[in-house]
């Protein structure tokens, strides 16, 4: 399943919600340096879709605040 996420870093609360079908927002308290946020997004999205971190890939957008991520099943 691929979904389009829109990161906000340096948040005071950690939230992932959905915005429209197949796109969520997430929010990390992580800064955007030396890769810290996308491991923040990681983690965020494995335990909102209740995979594992292994499952989740950034596909796109790695240095964005726009990304698109594969969630691989099982």
């Amino acid at each position: 399943m691929i979904i389009n996420v829109r990161v906000t870093t340096k948040a005071k609360f950690k939230r992932v919600e959905e915005t429209a079908p197949g796109c969520l927002k997430v929010y990390v308290s992580a800064a955007p340096e030396d890769n810290k946020a996308n491991k923040a997004v990681i983690k965020a999205l494995a335990q909102y879709c209740g995979v594992r971190e292994s499952q989740v890939l950034i596909i796109q957008g790695e240095r964005s605040r726009d990304k698109r991520v594969e969630i691989r099943e099982g």
